[in-house]
């Protein structure tokens, strides 16, 4: 068995029309909206007002990423740029050089970070070449502000990324009237189904798959909305033996074990998911340790009113925000400063919030010894 970079070795060559898309093809197309676009792959905001939005190949930004990050003053600010995965621009070289994929067309790469909103959202089109177009929506990248993000989907039904990804669909639209495809890993994938449920549905019609790569889903209100009712029959989910992101709020959909080469939590990162020469490699069920975790958390979560979440996040980062760092490498590399700076900052919150966060983790112990039985004989 292999890897997603075996994959386009073995079927590299072939074209969408000798081999049809492919569940790894999602996985591979997934990764490239986790890239430093920015200036290389245009935006929506480029071909507004035209018919016809610009594009960019896979091969030409290969090679203009592989610039951007090239020369002797350019390697050091590639050492320091902190890619989500050091293997991502190896993919792009990779995909750039294939058959497969390198006529594929780049066009809408949108990023935005904003700690006011406390919204992370990045996202990419890509026109495959088999008369579709496949839309990916970025996971949480390494900021606070997207894991804020993600914790704030506890308490709130719709969080400035969901929102924005409905957005992204409606403005690209206009660029394409084509069969379209959504992908994302982690919570790049609930965004695309959030988006396929709350698009109009002008749109949702031409939407023929979804793809859901290890990712959280929702709570009831969206479930049971006419729109996820509507799309939730052509969604694809794939998570890890070992999941625990995948496993987070509620789903309606049956799950695609997937095998990887890794445990516990590495095993989130796609690239360690094994792949044959033509599909994800399958097994029949998740693990004792996913199931423990999974359940674990949902009576974590049912064991607290909405406030407690909320005002247990705010007290959490409250503390991580202390540090004054952005990302969470931030903190790792100054982490005695940092520890101290935290440490601060929670001996400085009242006396009313000590005892709220004393009283969080309470229930999170009884929800550990609830479902310990699930790990034992």
């Amino acid at each position: 068995m292999g890897s997603i970079f075996d994959f386009i070795d073995w079927r590299g060559d072939l074209s969408l029309e000798q081999a049809p898309f492919k569940s790894v093809d999602n996985i591979i197309l997934t990764r490239l909206s986790y890239l430093p676009l920015d200036g290389i792959v245009p935006g929506p905001a480029s071909g507004e007002g035209e018919k016809k939005a610009e594009s960019l190949s896979i091969a030409d930004t290969a090679k203009l990423f592989a610039e951007r990050f090239s020369g002797k003053s350019q390697k050091k600010k590639a050492k320091n740029h902190n890619f989500i995965s050091k293997e991502d621009p190896i993919l792009l070289e990779a995909v750039g050089k294939s058959r497969r994929y390198g006529s594929m067309k780049l066009l809408g790469f949108v990023n935005q970070v904003d700690p006011v909103e406390e919204k992370q959202f990045a996202a990419l089109s890509i026109l495959t070449g088999d008369k579709s177009v496949f839309i990916t929506y970025r996971g949480t990248d390494d900021t606070l502000v997207g894991w804020k993000e993600d914790f704030n989907m506890s308490f709130y039904d719709e969080i400035p990324a969901q929102a924005e990804a409905v957005q992204y669909l409606e403005t690209m639209d206009k660029y394409f009237k084509m069969p379209i495809r959504i992908g994302g890993h982690s919570k790049g994938g609930n965004l695309g189904l959030y988006a396929a449920s709350f698009c109009s549905k002008r749109i949702r019609k031409r939407i023929k798959e979804i793809y859901l790569n290890d990712s959280p889903g929702f709570n009831n209100k969206v479930i049971n909305s006419e729109g996820y009712q509507a799309v939730k029959n052509i969604i694809h989910s794939y998570i890890p033996e070992g999941s625990v992101v995948g496993m987070l709020f509620e789903h309606t959909n049956n799950h695609t074990v997937i095998k990887s080469r890794r445990t516990g939590l590495l095993q989130h990162d796609s690239y360690n998911w094994e792949v044959s020469r033509d599909e994800l490699v399958k097994l029949e069920e998740i693990n004792k340790g996913s199931r423990f975790i999974a359940n674990t958390i949902k009576d974590w979560m049912a064991g607290l009113e909405i406030n407690q979440r909320r005002d247990f996040i705010e007290a959490l980062f409250t503390i991580l925000y202390s540090t004054e760092a952005s990302t969470f490498p931030e903190i790792g590399k100054d982490w005695l400063k940092n520890s101290i700076a935290m440490l601060q900052s929670f001996t400085g919150l009242d006396n009313d919030s000590r005892k709220m966060l004393a009283k969080t983790l309470r229930v999170f112990f009884r929800a550990i010894k609830k479902n310990i039985p699930v790990l034992l004989p």
